[in-house]
């Protein structure tokens, strides 16, 4: 029975943590700089934004990655170095670190030393790790949807008004209106309201 009842309670995931702000650093490797950038994105248009705006033109890569909706959206590229070597490296930081809605860009300014394989993975795995720890962290609510049904229509103001207490809560779909006078509507908010 003790079993059972663990099963059947439903719990609230924790919630996430990004970062607060972003954060840079510079490491030198055999004379090629790395100059890491991580900083939080809401979205992956946010962190396309932030790629375009931290990438230097003159350096020989800008190999970035970035993790959002607790890794179920992630994507990374080694810009020109070889496959797996930069990319790959920086999204197992974001991993590594615990962190989700965040892009991490680092930059590498070559300096004429061949890293190979896996000093290139080292590299570029060791600056975004860096610039992640150099963050301040931030946790990020988990949210859930959920509808609320069968309220009156005149009460909408009410429920409105409510919604608009709870941070970071907001309306899925318009209001649905049954037959029977009474509405519907899907909302998002912090998975804590639902305990």
């Amino acid at each position: 029975a003790r079993r059972a009842a663990a099963r059947g309670a439903a719990q609230a995931a924790p919630d996430a943590e990004t970062l607060a702000a972003p954060a840079a650093i510079v490491n030198e490797v055999k004379k090629s700089k790395f100059v890491a950038t991580a900083a939080p994105v809401a979205s992956v248009d946010e962190a396309r934004e932030l790629i375009a705006m931290v990438s230097e033109p003159d350096a020989s890569h800008n190999c970035w990655a970035y993790r959002l909706e607790r890794g179920a959206v992630a994507k990374a590229s080694d810009d020109g170095e070889p496959g797996g070597t930069a990319g790959r490296p920086i999204l197992a930081a974001i991993e590594a670190s615990g962190l989700d809605a965040v892009c991490v860009v680092v930059t590498r300014f070559y300096g004429g030393v061949k890293l190979g394989a896996g000093g290139l993975a080292r590299a570029y795995g060791g600056a975004a790790s860096d610039a992640l720890k150099a963050g301040e962290r931030l946790a990020v609510p988990t949210m859930q949807a959920g509808a609320l049904r069968g309220f009156e229509a005149r009460d909408l103001g009410a429920v409105y008004s409510a919604l608009a207490q709870c941070e970071g809560a907001r309306k899925l779909a318009d209001e649905d209106y049954a037959a029977d006078g009474t509405v519907s509507l899907a909302v998002e908010v912090h998975a804590s309201r639902f305990d």
